[in-house]
């Protein structure tokens, strides 16, 4: 097979720092590929582009907005014109359909940041997480269908339901409305890709994290396609528990679950909440996937009070793993399992490490302090390699 194209996105922030990293590891293990750079900030037409063209990209991050930041940036000339920022990678994800996250939260042993617990017998144990959470990616909360001061159609339609009785006196300017939509059809996909991963890693478990007791229809309609899909795997158990139970027994028994399923708000709260088990967000990748187009990227954000650090001292790890999740996805499996293994053992062998891992505050004194810059990380991997 000749040479790839892949699309990178370094973004801004630490995003501009950590995957230059990844591309050396790719480099070094021996994956073979052209580099096309596109920007940026919001999401330019040029990356778009790019993306339909060669279908496979590296993002790194990106600074999400809220609306009165963002409108407070906007040229004098651009306010008061109905203008509004939306997230790049959001609009990405929906703009190519990316309708499934993938999100591994695995234990690396010799980790100090893995979860530990007190046992019965009053010592402690760290038990081992594996867990891997799908999310839906395109719909829920993040859809971007709100309003703040509906216009009239909108509230009518509101109004048209019983419960909303309670918010008629409300002035409309001091109203702000974000809608959660859930299609059967996404619903029935994110469970299909579910289901199809737990057979083909072994997973005995698949779990729908919703709350179905309270947000009955969206949280109801994707339990009930799980158990649809369900049907075609006999040997893997449906479990479902609801988001705010869920966050409580990540610290009693994580280890007891596999696959998880949720919406694309709990997705991103439960994926957090596994990540932090398993050494925080310095861990974290991430994968974006459609129908044709893989979009893989770390989900720490783009930290900026990080960004201008020289030497940089963010744990490259995370986008590490996210260029080997866009391995996997491209069948370069060999590679793909050749630098896991490389970060497990400098995880393991402990003599390099960011400072997340030694517990330290992050800032110019960190390396001072024994912690490793990000780049003497990406070498300690190299080196492996």
């Amino acid at each position: 097979m000749g040479k790839r194209t892949v699309v990178v996105m370094p973004g801004d922030g630490i995003g501009k720092v950590v995957l230059p990293e990844a591309l050396r590891v790719l480099e070094a293990a021996g994956f073979a590929a052209s580099w096309v750079e596109a920007g940026g900030n919001p999401l330019p037409q040029r990356t778009v582009e790019l993306i339909a063209e060669h279908k496979v990209a590296l993002f790194g991050a990106i600074t999400s907005k809220p609306k009165e930041r963002a409108a407070a940036e906007l040229r004098p000339e651009l306010r008061d014109r109905g203008l509004s920022y939306y997230s790049p990678i959001v609009g990405l994800r929906q703009r190519f359909d990316l309708d499934v996250s993938v999100r591994p939260c695995v234990t690396f042993p010799g980790n100090p940041l893995n979860f530990v617990r007190r046992g019965a017998d009053g010592g402690l144990e760290e038990p081992r997480v594996n867990a891997v959470i799908f999310r839906q990616n395109t719909e829920g909360l993040y859809a971007g269908v709100e309003w703040t001061n509906p216009p009239d159609n909108v509230w009518q339609a509101l109004d048209s339901h019983p419960k909303f009785a309670a918010f008629r006196e409300v002035p409309r300017e001091d109203l702000a409305v974000s809608t959660r939509i859930f299609t059967r059809a996404k619903c029935r996909r994110i469970c299909e890709e579910a289901f199809a991963y737990a057979a083909r890693h072994g997973y005995d478990n698949v779990t729908v994290c919703e709350k179905p007791n309270v947000i009955r229809e969206t949280s109801g309609m994707m339990l009930a396609e799980a158990r649809k899909v369900h049907e075609a795997y006999p040997g893997i158990q449906l479990w479902d528990t609801n988001i705010d139970a869920q966050m409580m027994w990540l610290t009693k028994n994580p280890e007891d679950y596999g696959v998880i399923v949720a919406g694309n708000m709990f997705g991103d709260i439960i994926s957090d909440g596994f990540a932090g088990l398993v050494g925080g967000l310095g861990f974290a990748a991430s994968a974006n996937i459609g129908r044709e187009v893989g979009v893989f990227e770390p989900t720490h954000g783009s930290a900026p009070k990080y960004a201008e650090l020289s030497p940089s001292i963010v744990n490259p790890i995370a986008m590490i793993l996210s260029a080997v999740m866009m391995l996997d996805w491209l069948g370069e499996g060999e590679i793909a399992a050749r630098i896991r293994a490389a970060v497990a053992a400098v995880v393991a062998q402990g003599r390099v490490r960011s400072y997340d891992m030694l517990k330290l505050r992050g800032g110019a004194s960190a390396l001072a302090q024994g912690a490793a810059s990000t780049s003497a990380m990406t070498d300690a991997v190299i080196a492996v390699l």
